[in-house]
């Protein structure tokens, strides 16, 4: 049987050593001091404070975003495909913004399931202090608040409106254009199939390559109970 160890149990292994070690050094040297156990440890890495390295740098950076789902401890794809389900399955949402050119994750927000893209609009920006230069991300991220977010600094924006959307402002209005505006018109013209290569929309997708590498790493699904140490898990986990 083959047995894969994730960086996950890693964790949780290295902190049953420091345990252990930790005892044996109060042991040795005859003092009477407490020694938290392992699962003290992992618990009051909900409090941990989770910060992103930091690029000092004011060059403006082209971001792509995308989010992904993580299982709470629900049950599996085989029980409940041949018995059932008996308690319903649980879902938490990573939203990640990278930067396109090294793939490094500069912004991570951990959520419950019903949060959308634009409910994290505020904390995701509150991460990247460099100029944003240009964002690409899929159809989610089609929201006004996106838009305002993006639009103001002066970035350049890639995102796929969609099918059944309406001009927000029509050509004889007062007032600056959106940029959606600017990409529905050649949708209409071209083809949304014609457009996505001219417009470089396939640049969005350089950012699977960190939920693949996240989940290949640390596990698809999340072994605490609560939601804090939830979102301190997957939200430091970019960084390694």
């Amino acid at each position: 049987m083959q047995c894969v160890l994730t960086l996950r149990a890693v964790y949780h292994l290295a902190l049953r050593a420091a345990q252990g070690l930790t005892h044996s050094v109060v042991t040795l040297l005859q003092v009477s001091l407490p020694v938290p156990t392992y699962s003290t440890l992992a618990r009051r890495g909900a409090r941990s404070e989770v910060a992103l390295s930091r690029f000092a740098s004011s060059t403006p950076v082209p971001l792509v975003l995308d989010s992904s789902g993580c299982k709470v401890y629900g049950e599996g794809e085989w029980k409940v495909r041949h018995h059932g389900w008996s308690k319903r399955r649980t879902w938490r949402k990573l939203h990640l913004g990278g930067e396109e050119a090294t793939g490094a994750s500069v912004a991570a927000v951990a959520s419950e399931a019903g949060v959308t893209e634009d409910d994290v609009v505020p904390d995701l920006g509150a991460q990247e202090a460099r100029p944003i230069q240009h964002v690409s991300a899929d159809g989610a991220y089609d929201k006004r608040k996106w838009y305002e977010a993006l639009e103001a600094p002066g970035a350049r924006v890639t995102i796929p409106p969609r099918r059944d959307a309406k001009i927000w402002q029509q050509g004889n209005r007062a007032g600056v254009p959106w940029q959606r505006e600017e990409t529905l018109r050649p949708i209409r013209r071209l083809g949304r199939k014609r457009w996505k290569p001219e417009a470089g929309y396939h640049r969005r997708s350089l950012a699977e390559p960190a939920f693949f590498g996240l989940k290949t790493l640390f596990g698809a699904t999340l072994r605490s109970r609560n939601f804090a140490p939830q979102a301190t898990d997957r939200s430091c986990a970019p960084q390694h």
